[in-house]
Order: C-alpha cells, then structure tokens, then sequence
C-alpha cells in the first residue's frame, strides 16, 4: 500500500470513527505548519493501525480510553469518547472501564475521566437527546462485531 491509499484508508477510518464533523473542523484548520503532522496522524494512526485486522473498533476503543486516562490526556480522551459510540461502545462499558482504569491508572486520573466523560455525555444529550450516550450495556449486535 502506498501513503496515498494508506492516507485514503485512514480519512475514512477517521471520519467514521471521529465523525465528519470533528474532521471537518480539523481539515478548516490545517495550515503549513500542522498540515505534515494532520498528514502522519492520518496516514499513520488511522490507515495503519485503526485499520489493522487483529481488533475491533469498539476493542481499539477501550484500549484507547484506557491508555488516555492512564496519560492523563483529557482533551484527547473527551474526543475518544465521544468517538467511542460511534464504535458501540455503551455507558456502561465506560463506566466498567473507569472502575478498572481506577485500580491499574490510579484514582484521581478515573475519577477525572469520569468527569470528563460526564461533561461529553451532557453535551451530547444537549445536541441530540436521543443521543447514543443512552445505549444499553449489552447491544447483541453491534456493528463492528466483524473484524474492520
């Protein structure tokens, strides 16, 4: 695969996970100096590995969140969450998630996760009140239950 099709791959893998909207607003953005950089994240982080057939979306998902409350790095948490959802990822997978995160991260970075978390379900409800925040715990047949 060359870059073009590996950027290609990871722009739709982005926008589906992202949503169009994020991307959207990231693509108004670039500029010289961040246009390499939105490139490689791209390239990269979505056309190689979110495209990698050994996990799911919503398994890259949790490890994501997981890995992001154990780095503290709450503006790129608050966006995988809401991320999440569109993985099928539910509340109560996250909630289940911050209880682990807990033990293994340690409890100020879940108990800041879960504010974090609370204050993007708000928005989201806010902007949709069917939202998907209001998912049930165990959906039978989430989409992404096929290897991507």
């Amino acid at each position: 695969m060359n870059d073009q099709e590996r950027y290609d791959n990871g722009m739709q893998v982005r926008r589906s996970v992202l949503g169009d909207a994020h991307v959207d607003r990231t693509l108004t953005r670039r500029n010289e100096f961040n246009d390499d950089f939105q490139n490689f994240i791209t390239r990269f982080a979505w056309g190689d590995i979110w495209t990698r057939p050994g996990l799911t979306r919503h398994t890259r998902s949790l490890i994501t969140l997981s890995l992001l409350i154990a780095l503290n790095r709450g503006d790129e948490f608050r966006m995988h969450v809401r991320a999440a959802f569109n993985n099928g990822v539910t509340r109560d997978e996250m909630k289940e998630l911050f209880m682990h995160a807990a033990l293994y991260a340690g409890l100020p970075a879940a108990n800041q996760a879960i504010h974090d978390a609370e204050k993007v379900f708000a928005e989201m409800e806010a902007a949709d009140p069917g939202s998907t925040t209001r998912a049930p715990a165990n959906r039978p047949n989430r989409p992404d239950d096929a290897q991507d």
